[in-house]
């Protein structure tokens, strides 16, 4: 009698939808669009109060002020492009050009052309053995590019080396001002954790950095779009998500509210999707738990000018600064906004952003906003000596799951759990492909969406009517 009770009780505050999807950055949007375009009828769950999880923007008193690194590049991300035109993102001018360039730091200045066909001119921070070094290394690799997976990357040719190991006993300018700035700055990558094949797989979809491209109105104008499309629940934090035996999923949320639903997108980083559902199928956990995360902390500075870092003469202005672990270790990279987009701050004004290294990280990810951003800024100035002087307001972003590592252990896995059987319970983030990119977690976000939709199509994984609570 009682467990009836109970039970009623339940059913009065509880709520069935048709899929459930938790969480609204760019990967579980992507889900529920595909999802809403094939005729269900999805529902988005977010924990924070806005859309774009990591790729989240605000605008401040004419200032873009964006929590993350993210731009998009014209090839090798056919899933964004295909989602921006579908939600007309493309038109008025919504993506614009980034016009200028990456660079290497070196010898007291950024030299330009990082991934860029400029780099075979300048250099991009290499040494004349360093030069004839990589041009031997991708003479190396030719025969393994096109075999390169994006998606299974850790099947590929290069196998499950790590990027330290795939240049161990070759010129050492080839880990220390190439792969390695490439890997932490973007990533937050430890070379000696992460594997070569993603960041070879990358650099060759999307043909280095040459023609890349930044959302004219910050980096979640693309969520944004597409969350118009949806219905979104935001300041809705999930507590636990579980199967119930007569099918179904039920989905038990901090304030205590149920939901049931037909089937869910668990949309959040690996560690956060182990977490909140406990009772995954013992053929997923092994992938869940390899699949670890790099952290990394993002100061953003407004300044009274549009500042620049001192740089080799006749190259266009370098608008993202990799700095060597070799040059620096405490410091990742710089950012410079006002140059990547001109209304990224007012006219006359700047955007600066700090990137954390990995030392730097431990040691101030729990400490005071202003610890952060006088200890990043102490180092900041050797590169923009005017920086501190120019600092009108500044802006901590802390990211525990900046990227995942994609390990060895995680790649060795990752197969197995792509093939694995279909079920009431999906997942998508770019964690899948073990690829730090949007256009990974897009691709996961189709993926997800897909694997559902085969539910219907196959009878062995047809379901039954679904109670308004599970109990």
């Amino acid at each position: 009698m009682a467990e009836a009770e109970a039970q009623a009780a339940e059913e009065e505050t509880g709520t069935h939808v048709d899929v459930a999807v938790v969480g609204a950055g760019i990967s579980g949007l992507t889900a529920a669009y595909r999802l809403k375009e094939a005729g269900r009828a999805p529902e988005v769950f977010e924990a924070d109060g806005d859309v774009g999880g990591r790729m989240r923007a605000r605008q401040e008193d004419g200032w873009i002020v964006e929590q993350g690194t993210e731009t998009l590049a014209s090839h090798g991300y056919p899933s964004t492009w295909r989602l921006i035109k579908d939600v007309g993102l493309d038109r008025d001018g919504g993506v614009l050009k980034v016009g200028s360039l990456a660079g290497v730091w070196r010898d007291g200045k950024a030299h330009a052309g990082s991934g860029h066909w400029v780099g075979t001119l300048t250099g991009a921070g290499l040494s004349l053995g360093g030069r004839m070094a990589m041009t031997g290394m991708l003479g190396g690799l030719l025969p393994s590019l096109g075999k390169v997976s994006t998606r299974r990357p850790g099947e590929s040719p290069l196998g499950l080396r790590t990027v330290a190991e795939f240049v161990d006993g070759k010129h050492p300018d080839l880990h220390d001002y190439l792969l390695q700035p490439a890997a932490s700055t973007g990533w937050a990558w430890d070379t000696r954790r992460s594997c070569v094949a993603p960041l070879v797989a990358t650099m060759v979809a999307t043909r280095g950095l040459h023609g890349w491209r930044t959302y004219r109105d910050g980096m979640d104008s693309l969520a944004r779009k597409v969350a118009e499309r949806l219905t979104v629940h935001t300041g809705r934090a999930v507590q636990e998500v579980t199967e119930s035996p007569g099918g179904g999923v039920r989905l038990v949320f901090a304030d205590g509210r149920v939901v049931t639903a037909r089937e869910v997108v668990l949309a959040v980083p690996a560690p956060v999707a182990r977490k909140l559902y406990p009772s995954a199928p013992a053929e997923e956990l092994p992938f869940l738990d390899a699949t670890s995360y790099s952290r990394m902390i993002r100061v953003t500075l407004q300044v009274d000018r549009p500042l620049a870092v001192r740089q080799s003469r006749g190259t266009k202005k370098v608008y993202a600064l990799l700095i060597p672990e070799k040059e620096d270790g405490y410091l990742a990279g710089l950012t410079f906004e006002h140059f990547k987009a001109a209304n990224r701050a007012p006219r006359g004004r700047g955007l600066v952003s700090m990137l954390s290294a990995e030392r730097a990280t431990d040691e101030l990810m729990d400490r005071p906003d202003e610890e952060v951003v006088e200890k990043l800024l102490g180092r900041a100035t050797r590169y923009v000596p005017e920086l501190r002087e120019a600092l009108i307001a500044s802006h901590v972003h802390r990211f525990p799951y900046a990227a995942p590592e994609a390990t060895p252990d995680a790649l060795r896995l990752q197969g197995a759990f792509l093939d694995r059987p279909v079920r009431a319970v999906e997942f998508a983030g770019d964690w899948v492909f073990q690829r730090p990119t949007s256009e990974a977690a897009v691709q996961a976000g189709e993926l997800a969406a897909e694997r559902i939709l085969s539910r219907r199509r196959s009878p062995a994984a047809a379901q039954g009517p679904v109670p308004t609570v599970q109990a």
